[in-house]
């Protein structure tokens, strides 16, 4: 049998430990090089699994404005950041709807009545472009690109409620929550939330290793176990190599010798609490967190209003190097500090990444003429 047709004892081994992990104990994963592959596979499946059960004629995915959900065609379509370059139209049926913002809350209200005002948009392009020709719909737990906002648990529970009425099929993008970062091994366990299908890659590995996987219920999976033409029929040459799948498999003995979900618990509440002391400049409108270890601290030129800097400042390229200077890489989302350390994280590290953080804000204010 051609090697692409067989499965190495590495992977067949690393599918069943995901399994005894994930929402679905009889989930099967698709493993792939990273996470654009993922979500492309993951988009892919869900449209085939409509065609083979109904829905023919469905090839619509809705997903949120300001994410990010891969390079790759589909995912930068599905993606709609301002930060993705202008490539030509997007792929067709890319759908989009408001994405959930803690801070600037996109509609007035209670912030769970809002959450689940922004869930049901989903339904309004569901029932707008017609039920029948909407495949999936995708959205990040956490969404890095957007600013880190954790939304209540309210909102992904609308989500599923939507996903079972409209026979829509429910992708979790799991690239950057997937495998402790929010404590739990999957993001949407914290709310009892099960997707139908999840991506992930970074984490699986711990990056030492190129990986990522789309992980499908039973009742996804078992549509493809038919004849010839019911078949998955996907491949992506490095896919589940067999090293990355070892390096997975040490990886995640790691992750439960020590701990590590537990110890994200644990550093997130206290990063989260050790960041509320930065509220004391005046130029910090919101310190985001306390889901694990994703933490986000957002910066205004006008705290009262809310109002961002002008592009003009070159907050974008200056806070990054004032940071690095002080020893912390931080992930860069416009005028938010994006922090997301290691779950081998420790007290002491925390404090280093907070006081850095401090101390770049003091430099920043002081070059604005504002300390």
């Amino acid at each position: 049998t051609p090697p692409s047709n067989s499965a190495t004892p590495s992977q067949i081994e690393l599918a069943g430990r995901i399994a005894e992990l994930y929402h679905d104990k009889d989930a099967r994963t698709f493993f792939l090089s990273g996470g654009s592959e993922a979500v492309e596979t993951a988009v892919k499946m869900a449209k085939k699994y409509q065609s083979l059960t109904g829905k023919a004629g469905a090839f619509k995915v809705i997903s949120r404005r300001y994410s990010y959900h891969g390079a790759t065609a589909m995912a930068v379509s599905l993606g709609r950041s301002p930060a993705a370059d202008p490539c030509g139209p997007e792929m067709p049926g890319a759908i989009h709807v408001t994405n959930w913002d803690s801070y600037r809350l996109p509609f007035e209200g209670d912030p769970v009545d809002v959450a689940i005002r922004c869930a049901n948009e989903f339904e309004v392009a569901i029932k707008h472009n017609g039920p029948d020709s909407v495949a999936a719909m995708i959205a990040e737990p956490i969404s890095a690109a957007a600013g880190i906002h954790i939304p209540p648990a309210e909102y992904w529970q609308r989500l599923r409620e939507i996903a079972d009425e409209y026979d829509v099929v429910l992708i979790a993008d799991e690239v950057i929550t997937g495998f402790g970062r929010t404590g739990e091994y999957f993001a949407p366990m914290n709310w009892d939330v099960e997707p139908d299908i999840t991506t992930v890659a970074k984490s699986l590995t711990s990056g030492y290793s190129p990986l990522g996987a789309a992980i499908a219920t039973k009742k996804i999976a078992d549509a493809f176990l038919g004849g010839p033409g019911e078949t998955f029929r996907h491949l992506v040459t490095f896919g589940g190599h067999p090293v990355s799948a070892a390096a997975a498999l040490a990886n995640l003995d790691v992750f439960e010798e020590e701990d590590l979900g537990g110890n994200s618990r644990r550093m997130g509440d206290y990063l989260y609490d050790e960041l509320q002391r930065l509220r004391e400049h005046e130029i910090v409108g919101d310190v985001r967190g306390g889901l694990g270890l994703l933490a986000a601290v957002e910066l205004v030129q006008d705290r009262a209003n809310k109002t961002p800097f002008p592009a003009s400042v070159g907050l974008a390229s200056r806070l990054p190097k004032m940071l690095f200077d002080n020893g912390v890489v931080s992930f860069r989302a416009g005028d938010v500090i994006a922090l997301c350390p290691p779950l081998v994280v420790d007290r002491d590290e925390v404090d280093f990444i907070v006081d850095a953080v401090d101390r770049s804000l003091t430099t920043l204010s002081e070059d604005l003429g504002l300390a």
